[in-house]
């Protein structure tokens, strides 16, 4: 795994996770709840075609019994183009802006939500951000690459003089492939909560299937799905 910052040093401090709902969020939890000494979460409403993530999300951190926020910023759809947002098009077709990025793409989404989210640690006195982003896997979003994650660290310390609370960004799926956050969902004990609560369906699709709950058609389908078979595949022979 690898995050920006060591984080074995981090036990004794506070954390907050910007929480989805989804695979990546799910398992990123249980890896804070397991390096931190206390964790609380924050969630964004941005008028997204999966907003039932937000209930879920809700749902497993009161299973872990951790405080979450939920923030509106629905006024993103007034900005920004994505067909990930409600009453928009397929999600699977290329994007209005650019057609070798997918349409689901939200410009900005976690340059935006990194921002807020530090916004909140700063007045909950906590310095440690984690976040789900994926490059190995990313589908073509930049802003789950490290090179981004690391410039809006830097940029988000600039912003302020608080040099006790310098944010530390945390992303240990950056580095793992989906089957290997598969792997670390079994290893960290949240391998059943992925699988039957979580959502990742860019269309909100609750339908039960081996890998999750999906439409098993949009492109966060189409990776979750090969992933668990991967994972599974892997679990057989090992």
């Amino acid at each position: 795994m690898s995050s920006v910052g060591d984080e074995s040093s981090f036990h004794q401090e506070g954390a907050l996770i910007l929480m989805s709902g989804g695979q990546d969020s799910t398992t990123s939890l249980a890896w804070a709840l397991k390096n931190f000494s206390e964790v609380s979460a924050i969630c964004f409403f941005y008028n997204q075609k999966h907003s039932g993530e937000i209930e879920i999300a809700e749902k497993i951190c009161n299973r872990f019994n951790i405080p979450i926020k939920i923030q509106d910023i629905s006024f993103l759809k007034d900005l920004v183009i994505s067909n990930l947002f409600k009453g928009r098009g397929n999600v699977n077709e290329g994007h209005e802006l650019n057609s070798q990025v997918p349409a689901g793409f939200v410009p900005y989404r976690n340059l935006i939500f990194l921002t807020l989210a530090a916004a909140w640690a700063g007045t909950l006195k906590v310095r440690h951000l984690v976040t789900g982003v994926c490059e190995t896997d990313y589908s073509g979003y930049a802003d789950c690459r490290d090179v981004f994650i690391k410039s809006v660290q830097s940029t988000l310390n600039l912003a302020t003089d608080f040099s006790d609370l310098n944010i530390i960004i945390h992303t240990p799926l950056m580095w793992l492939s989906k089957s290997e956050t598969f792997r670390l969902a079994e290893d960290l004990g949240c391998l059943d909560i992925v699988l039957k609560e979580t959502m990742t369906c860019y269309n909100g699709d609750e339908t039960m299937n081996s890998y999750g709950k999906g439409c098993g058609r949009c492109p966060s389908c189409i990776l979750r799905k090969k992933g668990y078979e991967e994972y599974r595949s892997k679990r057989s022979h090992s």
